[in-house]
């Protein structure tokens, strides 16, 4: 049950995230749903290929694919007075998608028994990456690449998980919020991670 509502949780998150990109973007109607759908199940796909599960898999989650796709309708049906706010709470719905996909990611791959090394890369990619197939598609910097701090919290929901620290439903939903919550800090506070520059920008 945990794992179906943040599967839902993610989808429509992500899907909504990538369809008003889409739009910001001036992309058509089927823009806006290839985008949105990539949004939602590219990280997936990219998990999949690298944990050993089909990618074929993804085929059977009908129900998470009609419900991207009412999400993305909603959102293009949505008066476009009110989708100018999408940037007070773009980052948000981004947060949830990152938290959502980022514990589904670790609980599939530690249920098919993987290492912790494999848990945390399946987190931050499923959290992750259909941010960053989103974004490249949209001509955009990814989010994970800016200084702002974004897959570090992809990785505390793989350690969590693997560790086995975070077990029960109770436990899974209050890691869910946390990283909501940090996600929202990070881009609220503009925590950042250490850069360095090589003085070569004109």
């Amino acid at each position: 049950m945990t794992w179906d509502v943040l599967s839902i949780i993610g989808t429509v998150a992500f899907a909504v995230s990538g369809a008003i990109i889409a739009m910001e973007e001036e992309y058509d109607i089927l823009g806006v749903y290839i985008l949105g759908i990539v949004t939602a199940f590219g990280g997936g796909a990219i998990r999949n290929l690298l944990i050993g599960v089909p990618v074929s898999a993804l085929w059977e989650q009908q129900l998470f694919f009609n419900i991207a796709l009412l999400s993305i309708t909603a959102v293009f049906l949505f008066p476009t007075n009110l989708l100018k706010h999408w940037r007070k709470w773009g980052n948000f719905f981004d947060a949830i998608g990152l938290a959502a996909f980022a514990i589904q990611g670790a609980l599939y791959a530690s249920q098919m028994n993987h290492p912790m090394s494999a848990i945390i890369v399946a987190a931050v990619l499923t959290g992750s990456g259909g941010g960053i197939i989103r974004d490249l598609l949209a001509g955009r910097k990814p989010t994970v690449l800016r200084e702002e701090i974004y897959a570090v919290w992809a990785i505390i929901a793989g350690v969590a998980i693997g560790l086995g620290v975070t077990k029960t439903p109770l436990e899974l939903y209050t890691l869910f919020i946390m990283l909501v919550a940090l996600r929202v800090c990070s881009y609220m506070y503009r925590w950042h991670l250490p850069t360095k520059s090589l003085g070569l920008s004109k």
